[in-house]
């Protein structure tokens, strides 16, 4: 009896412990990349902060702010079978730049690798997000 109680006790302590699977890219979903992710752009040693919470409107998007050393901008975005996009606008009408990216294999939907690209420039900017705090509970 004592060996049975004994093995039901090493059973549920290993399982208490256990952590939730790492999803695979293409499982990421919107609730997920909630929270507070750090931005950094290739030959640039400035860190962004980019802020996503659940949109009020559309289910399935997110929206909030990417603010650096020259201001803060409003965004809002998705993430669909691994893919991410992000719409960043410095007046709340107006695109001003798109973050177009893939959550990284193995990142358990903590990594997005992509390219910035200002509105009407040329040439984008390779970014890597990585995140930092989950969303606060509401």
């Amino acid at each position: 009896m004592r060996r049975l109680l004994a093995l039901l006790l090493l059973a549920c302590a290993g399982t208490a412990g256990a952590q939730a699977p790492c999803p695979e890219a293409w499982e990421v979903t919107t609730e997920q990349m909630l929270g507070v992710w750090h931005a950094q752009f290739a030959g640039e040693w400035d860190t962004t902060i980019v802020l996503l919470e659940k949109h009020p409107d559309y289910a399935g998007n997110f929206r909030g702010g990417v603010k650096r050393a020259g201001g803060v901008s409003q965004a809002t975005g998705d993430v669909d079978e691994g893919d991410f996009t992000l719409e960043e606008s410095a007046d709340g009408v107006h695109i001003t730049a798109a973050w177009i990216g893939e959550v990284v294999d193995g990142s358990c939907g903590k990594e997005i690798r992509g390219t910035w690209k200002a509105d009407g420039a040329k040439e984008g900017k390779d970014f890597v997000l990585r995140k930092v705090t989950p969303a606060a509970p509401r």
